[in-house]
């Protein structure tokens, strides 16, 4: 079971999407304030971090260009969303992200969206020491 960490400030957004994710059969950790990113990151271990970009007095981008610059945590992938934003703009700006979501988005399509950043990461070829 893929585990997805889920951070969002607004409760609303964060436990209908945590509802969402669980019966489409995922493990979800669900966070409101990103200042404890780091912490559950590390107790959690998610396979997928849904970001949002306005965390109150925390910018998403922000933080996902720490998530993508320190080693421990620059291989997983981000889904950046935001309702202040256009997917158009995320064409030439990069935090970091894999993949970007405006708000308000549909469920199916945040799934998609998720099963193709995980598919992506599983897709990446292995090798096997002799």
């Amino acid at each position: 079971m893929k585990r997805i960490l889920v951070v969002d400030d607004d409760i609303e957004v964060l436990e209908t999407i945590q509802l969402i994710l669980e019966i489409g059969g995922f493990k979800v950790s669900a966070l409101n304030d990103g200042e404890e990113v780091f912490n559950r990151i590390e107790s959690f271990n998610p396979d997928l971090i849904l970001l949002d970009i306005s965390l109150g007095h925390i910018d998403g981008r922000v933080l996902c260009e720490q998530l993508k610059s320190i080693e421990s945590t620059s291989k997983i992938p981000i889904l950046l969303i935001s309702g202040l934003y256009d997917p158009k703009d995320f064409t030439t700006l990069n935090y970091g992200q894999d993949d970007f979501l405006s708000k308000p988005f549909q469920m199916d399509v945040l799934l998609k969206k998720i099963t193709k950043t995980l598919s992506l990461e599983e897709d990446k070829p292995s090798f096997l020491l002799n």
